[in-house]
């Protein structure tokens, strides 16, 4: 059978901009999260709250190429961008003083990639 890859518009776009950027600024990060993305998804990350306060330093990047759920609680200001998040996780993030982006708005903020943590 043919590999299709992913169907969802969103994700498509999402990575044919990774690639893009990381050839225009030589940026290897971003062509590892398209990688990540284009998986199948059943093999598709997801990460909860705890995971990235667990692993992130305060006031810290960190980008989840997948969707970011709610369990578990967050106490630091941590900047969080993802393709989709729970609602819950939003309100977390938001509560502990940090940010939430889609994964191409923080592209626009950081093109290449400098600084910035992969939470899988």
């Amino acid at each position: 059978m043919k590999r299709t890859g992913p169907t969802n518009y969103v994700i498509r776009k999402t990575i044919r901009i990774l690639r893009k950027t990381a050839r225009q600024y030589k940026a290897k990060i971003w062509r590892y999260v398209a990688e990540l993305l284009e998986r199948p998804s059943r093999r598709r990350v997801v990460v909860n709250v705890s995971k990235i306060n667990r692993y992130a330093r305060e006031n810290e990047v960190v980008v989840v190429p997948g969707k970011v759920l709610g369990a578990g609680t967050i106490d630091k200001p941590v900047v969080v961008a993802a393709i989709a998040f729970s609602r819950s996780a939003i309100e977390k993030i938001k509560a502990s003083g940090g940010r939430v982006l889609h994964i191409l708005d923080l592209i626009n903020e950081n093109p290449r990639g400098s600084g910035v943590r992969i939470i899988i």
